[in-house]
C-alpha cells in the first residue's frame, strides 16, 4: 500500500510514524508512506497556503491551488472512478465535518492500493477540495483539533496494522474491539479466545496471578477453555453495556448474550 500525506507540517510525522507497527510495516515493504509539504506547491515568496474566507468570519482557510497542484502531480485516478470504487485508491480530507472513522472504515482503506490524506488546518479547507478533488471526508471524533495531522497519524496506524503481515499474529486483529465480522462466540483462534463481534474487548490479565491481593479470576487459570470463552463473552458484554451501550445496536447477539444482557439490566450479574 502507498500512503501520501499532504500537510504544512511535514516534520510532525517524523515521530508518530517512526515507531512500532507502522515503522516495521514500512521496513518490510508492506506500506510506503510519503509526506508532501504543501508549501512546496505555492508560487509566492511568502509560500502562502491560506487565505480569509469569502463572506467573512474568523480564522483562515487552506487555499485550493496548492492542494490541487500537489495531488495532480500524484497522477491519481479521476474522482469519478474513486467514487464508483472502480479505482483502488482514495483521497481523504481530515475534517471535523467528516464521517466517523471506524474500524470498518480502517478495514475498507486497508484493502486499497493507495490512500491520500489531506491534513486540514486553521478553520478548514476550501470546500472545492472536498467537492471536486477528494472522495471522502473523515473525522476521528466529535471534537476539534488544530489540524488533521494527529488524525492522519491515527488513521495510518489503524490501517497499517490491518495489512497482512504487519501484525505478528494476524488472527489477533480479528478479535479486537469494534471488529464486526466475527460472530458472537466464534473465533478462528484457540478455543479459549473470543471474537469481539463488535463489542468492546474482554479484560486481560497476566502474571502474577495474585498481585498485592488483587487476584486473577479463577476461571482464567482452571484450564477449561469453554468456561474461559463463556466468561470472556460475558465480560465483553458487561464492559460494552457500561462504557459503549450504543454498540449493542449493531452487534449480532446470541440467545445466551441476550440472557446475559437481561441479567445485567436487572442487576443480577
Amino acid at each position: 500500500m502507498k500512503a501520501d500525506i499532504v500537510t504544512i507540517f511535514p516534520d510532525f510525522f517524523r515521530g508518530p510514524l517512526d515507531y512500532g507497527i507502522t515503522r516495521r510495516a514500512a521496513e518490510m515493504g508492506l506500506v510506503e508512506i510519503k509526506v508532501h509539504d504543501l508549501r512546496e506547491y505555492t508560487h509566492d515568496r511568502h509560500r502562502t497556503v491560506d487565505d480569509r474566507p469569502f463572506g467573512g468570519g474568523e480564522g483562515m482557510v487552506l487555499k485550493p491551488e496548492p492542494i490541487f497542484e500537489c495531488l495532480e502531480r500524484m497522477q491519481l485516478a479521476p474522482r469519478e472512478q474513486r467514487l464508483l470504487a472502480t479505482a483502488n485508491e482514495s483521497v481523504i480530507v481530515l475534517s471535523p465535518q467528516g464521517q466517523p472513522f471506524t474500524q470498518q472504515v480502517a478495514s475498507d482503506l486497508a484493502a486499497l492500493d493507495r490512500i491520500v490524506l489531506i491534513c486540514g488546518r486553521y478553520e478548514g479547507v476550501d470546500e472545492r477540495v472536498s467537492e471536486f478533488l477528494a472522495d471522502r471526508e473523515l473525522s476521528i471524533g466529535d471534537y476539534v483539533l488544530s489540524g488533521g495531522e494527529l488524525g492522519t497519524a491515527v488513521i495510518i496506524e489503524a490501517v497499517t496494522r490491518l495489512l497482512p503481515g504487519a501484525v505478528g499474529n494476524q488472527a489477533s486483529t480479528r478479535q479486537e474491539s469494534f471488529t464486526t465480522h466475527a460472530n458472537a462466540g466464534e473465533s478462528d483462534g484457540p478455543d479459549s479466545t473470543c471474537g469481539s463481534g463488535g463489542l468492546l474487548d474482554y479484560p486481560h490479565y497476566t502474571r502474577p496471578a495474585d498481585f498485592r491481593g488483587m487476584k486473577v479470576p479463577d476461571v482464567l487459570i482452571n484450564g477449561n477453555h469453554q468456561q474461559i470463552r463463556h466468561w470472556r463473552r460475558e465480560q465483553a458484554l458487561k464492559k460494552t453495556v457500561g462504557n459503549r451501550p450504543d454498540l449493542l445496536e449493531s452487534v449480532q447477539l446470541s440467545d445466551e448474550d441476550k440472557k446475559t444482557l437481561s441479567r445485567l439490566k436487572n442487576g443480577r450479574y
